[in-house]
């Protein structure tokens, strides 16, 4: 790395290991942003600009935010919206999620069981984000609300490597860190506009 160039230390362990809802990981979490937070003041305070990059939308189930929560008060900040690994993974997979009038959720697979399995029922298409070791909790949701057939695994979309496959062909539990779940409302209709 250059020498203007700084790389702060990741946290992915610590959001995938520890439970989301515990004090332990809020305090962690906190203190992890909160130094991170210290570590780029300091650079702007020495007259430094600084760039931070996220991966998809950066406001959107993104890092950046705890970041920019701490720091957008007192810095002027410009945030470039980016791709949200929603649509770069349904755009990898060339699946249709909605259209029309279909209502569409996007849905964090550290929901309560029974409160995924309601709020899949509840629309025509939905993202489920956050998969992760959550993936054998999601999968018996999806199938309570009679969504499982149809719903495509993606790991890694907006990365080299990346996949798709049916939920169905998954093989194994849990799915890493960078996976989601598309549950597409046109529920394989041909909705092609008749002339």
């Amino acid at each position: 790395m250059g020498k203007d160039i700084v790389e702060l230390p990741l946290y992915y362990p610590l959001t995938t290991e520890l439970d989301h809802r515990s004090k332990e990981y809020q305090a962690e979490i906190d203190d992890f942003f909160d130094a991170s937070a210290l570590a780029v003041r300091a650079h702007l305070d020495g007259g430094r600009k600084v760039a931070i990059l996220s991966i998809g939308d950066p406001l959107f189930y993104g890092s950046y935010m705890h970041l920019h929560i701490r720091l957008k008060d007192d810095y002027p900040t410009t945030v470039i919206p980016g791709i949200t690994a929603m649509s770069g993974c349904w755009s990898l997979a060339g699946v249709p999620v909605v259209q029309g009038e279909d209502v569409m959720a996007v849905l964090p697979g550290t929901m309560d069981e029974d409160e995924l399995a309601k709020r899949l029922k509840t629309c025509e298409g939905a993202v489920i984000m956050k998969v992760g070791r959550n993936l054998p909790k999601i999968k018996r949701a999806l199938e309570a609300a009679g969504k499982y057939e149809g719903t495509i695994y993606v790991e890694r979309g907006t990365m080299e490597g990346g996949l798709h496959m049916p939920l169905s062909e998954k093989d194994g539990d849990p799915a890493p860190y960078f996976s989601l779940l598309l549950v597409p409302g046109w529920n394989g209709q041909d909705r092609r506009t008749k002339l």
